[in-house]
């Protein structure tokens, strides 16, 4: 659900009330009633999900409907009074949302066969300070907190839109930490959980431009050696593993190339070196539809590409389609993942698992 005093309560009503999302799988809301119910009277909508507190026979209610909400256990809720709080930053805001996300990843990781297990994760916005003021502060949000519980060593940040897909090295790190962090190896790990989701989604050959970090990709070293000293080599190794990953190239420039709405692109990704520089063109382009996704879980997990929106939280005016979208992508990796265990393995997970032998 996210954070109860921002925009999460609200676009998860609003995309769940979508019949064809509701046709294609069974939802639980790891959230908090209070929060709910209020976002549905002020819009209007007759609430459509059956609630049950954490702890009782959730996996015989979730059978019966297709939409659940598990309420925090008993004695854990925060006062109905946190819903009258300005919406921001705050220490039980922040508690419950960690909670939420924790029960849902604990589903995530139950094994198969387990009634409660979940194929996939879609979160709803957080905000990093609430979750500081909980005493959560270790985790600067939910890819690090995901990666920890799941054990994951490998795990990127990609987002996919209607107009670009782009993977990060690195996410949330200072720019002057830079140095400290970017290796040949994380590079070329980027490189190649952004070939795996590619195929994922459907593209047989994916074609992969990789960012430099320095102005004109290092202009030859003349402005940094970065790009010649550890992205070229992470590219080269790539290619030795049969993936189709071009660059070094200036940042200012390839994503023209990569425009999923241009029939003429050249890429069907691009691999970014830090944050800024590969979301600036995310949300310029595709603010509203554009969905994170965590590569490198044992489930999928998705995300809106936005935040708690608490300057118009109280507005109910919030754009729903990230979510919706989100969601939509949850549903299909999940299926997609669920075809690839139940039939032989195509050429390019076999290809894929030959990448990961070498």
């Amino acid at each position: 659900m996210g954070d109860p005093l921002g925009i999460g309560p609200e676009v998860v009503l609003r995309s769940l009330l979508d019949a064809r999302l509701r046709k294609a799988a069974r939802y639980v809301i790891h959230g908090w009633s209070p929060a709910l119910l209020r976002a549905a009277q002020t819009l209007e909508i007759e609430p459509f999900w059956w609630r049950v507190p954490e702890g009782e026979a959730v996996e015989h209610a979730s059978d019966a409907h297709d939409v659940l909400l598990v309420d925090p256990p008993e004695g854990t809720s925060p006062p109905d009074a946190l819903l009258d709080h300005p919406p921001a930053p705050t220490k039980q805001g922040g508690a419950l949302s960690f909670a939420c996300v924790e029960r849902a990843i604990a589903d995530c990781m139950r094994p198969e066969g387990d009634p409660r297990r979940a194929d996939a994760l879609v979160t709803a916005p957080i905000n990093k300070a609430a979750w500081a003021l909980a005493g959560k502060g270790k985790y600067p949000g939910h890819t690090e907190l995901l990666a920890t519980r799941a054990h994951a060593k490998r795990f990127r940040m990609v987002f996919a839109s209607d107009a670009l897909r782009v993977a990060l090295c690195t996410a949330h790190v200072p720019l002057m930490e830079l140095r400290n962090v970017l290796t040949i190896g994380r590079v070329h790990e980027t490189i190649d959980l952004a070939h795996d989701f590619c195929l994922e989604l459907g593209v047989v050959s994916p074609r992969i431009a990789v960012c430099g970090l320095n102005p004109h990709a290092g202009e030859d070293g003349l402005l940094g050696d970065e790009d010649q000293r550890i992205i070229t080599p992470a590219i080269h190794a790539a290619h030795q593993q049969g993936i189709n990953a071009m660059g070094p190239f200036p940042a200012d420039t390839i994503f023209r190339e990569a425009r999923l709405d241009e029939p003429s692109r050249r890429y069907d990704i691009v691999v970014a070196m830090y944050h800024d520089q590969g979301l600036i063109p995310v949300k310029l382009l595709a603010f509203d539809n554009a969905v994170n996704c965590t590569q490198g879980l044992p489930f999928v997990r998705t995300s809106p590409d936005h935040g708690t929106a608490y300057d118009i939280a109280r507005s109910y005016t919030a754009n729903a389609s990230s979510t919706t979208r989100a969601i939509g992508l949850a549903v299909r990796l999940s299926k997609q993942r669920l075809v690839s265990r139940c039939t032989p393995p195509s050429w390019a997970a076999s290809a894929s698992r030959a990448r990961r032998r070498s």
